[in-house]
């Protein structure tokens, strides 16, 4: 059992880590996003930094990482975890939480990566994906209310545990919970320039020219 686990968390990890925006904009634009905007990898800098192309696609790569992930974990914690009516919820949520962690603290990239707002929605919407279609609309709703992207996406992961919760049927082990709540707390924890940055009034807001 626990070499199951220790496979799936390794595999989702790996999944998470791939760097997609530092590749696309490597690819295309043979530049270092990390020497761009905030530095950040993820989909808003690099769309902030004039790939509007290559932004949408790192939010979609970045997302579909997350759902491959977790429905690997899924398989594989069928063929490698004893059968039991909390297996599938149990092995999904050691590979959302390591698809998370793996974008956040990607080895190939020195442990620095994005935020986890577009994995993390990937990782939910097989998971539980009502509630991860209900968080990513109170996202919407607040970046088109504030312009703020940051805001948008702490709002919309401090939601999601709250929908989860709500929204969820079938079994619930207490592990599946926790990691809703752990990966909630990550991203929002991983905003924390953002956060300073919103209660001081200096938080650049989404259109605006001066990258945040």
């Amino acid at each position: 059992m626990l070499l199951g686990i220790v496979l799936i968390a390794i595999a989702a990890y790996l999944l998470g880590s791939i760097p997609t925006g530092y590749l696309l904009v490597r690819l295309f634009r043979q530049q270092d996003i990390r020497s761009i905007g905030s530095g950040n990898i993820g989909a808003t800098n690099v769309l902030r930094s004039g790939g509007k192309g290559l932004g949408a696609a790192t939010f979609l790569l970045d997302m579909l990482k997350g759902c491959s992930a977790v429905w690997l974990g899924g398989f594989l914690g069928a063929l490698l975890l004893p059968t039991g009516p909390n297996t599938m919820r149990s092995a999904q949520a050691v590979a959302a939480l390591c698809a998370v962690l793996g974008h956040m603290f990607p080895v190939w990239l020195r442990f620095r990566g994005g935020k986890g707002v577009a994995t993390g929605f990937g990782v939910f919407l097989v998971a539980a994906p009502w509630a991860a279609l209900a968080a990513i609309s109170v996202f919407a709703i607040v970046l088109l209310l504030s312009r703020y992207v940051s805001l948008a996406s702490i709002l919309g992961a401090a939601s999601f545990p709250v929908f989860a919760w709500f929204m969820v049927t079938g079994p619930r082990p207490p592990f599946y919970v926790a990691v809703q709540c752990a990966v909630a707390l990550l991203i929002i924890v991983k905003h924390h320039q953002n956060i300073r940055r919103l209660l001081a009034g200096t938080e650049t807001r989404f259109g605006a020219k001066k990258t945040a």
